[in-house]
């Protein structure tokens, strides 16, 4: 397992910005088996690695903004489920009808809702970790051709699946990047 923040398909240095610890989302030119495991890797470990990074934070610390203008803690860790729920939805619908057509949603509304401002952080860690669960499972049970499916986002256009679980490897690290790089900034 790595450490967050050091995963192989990370850029090769902490970005500058701070809205995007990692950098931003590059999809590959192509996806290879190797590439592809890589990813679900990534995806598999990312309820441990979000663990990990709050791991000691008391209340006030979580719901501290990752960045000025940001959103907590808290609200990441919530919104993080909330993405990867999301995004499993898209993975069935493409693997069970042709070319779905899926649905948007409003991430800065939902992490203003009471659920991401106010319940625990352990309830989204155990969602996500039985999300990836199933996921994952899912991920490794796949053929080539599953991989190579589309859906239609309304707002970015024609995705492959394998583009879907490339832009989720990084999102997981995106997310808890936000957090260890907050801790580090603040001597947490």
């Amino acid at each position: 397992m790595t450490t967050p923040g050091t995963h192989p398909l990370d850029s090769q240095f902490i970005m500058s910005d701070l809205r995007y610890p990692v950098g931003r989302f590059s999809p590959p030119a192509s996806v290879t088996p190797e590439l592809r495991l890589g990813f679900i890797d990534a995806i598999a470990a990312a309820p441990d690695h979000l663990r990990a990074a709050i791991r000691g934070l008391d209340e006030d610390k979580l719901d501290a903004p990752y960045r000025p203008d940001g959103w907590t803690v808290r609200q990441v860790v919530h919104h993080v489920p909330d993405s990867h729920l999301n995004a499993y939805v898209r993975l069935k619908l493409a693997l069970t009808e042709p070319r779905p057509t899926i649905r948007p949603y409003d991430e800065a509304q939902w992490a203003r809702l009471p659920d991401s401002t106010a319940v625990p952080v352990d309830v989204s860690i155990a969602l996500l970790e039985a999300l990836h669960r199933r996921w994952v499972a899912l991920l490794r049970a796949m053929t080539p051709d599953d991989f190579a499916r589309e859906y239609i986002h309304p707002e970015s256009g024609r995705h492959t699946v394998d583009h879907l679980v490339a832009l989720y490897a990084w999102h997981g690290r995106h997310h808890v990047a936000h957090i260890t790089a907050l801790r580090e900034r603040m001597g947490w």
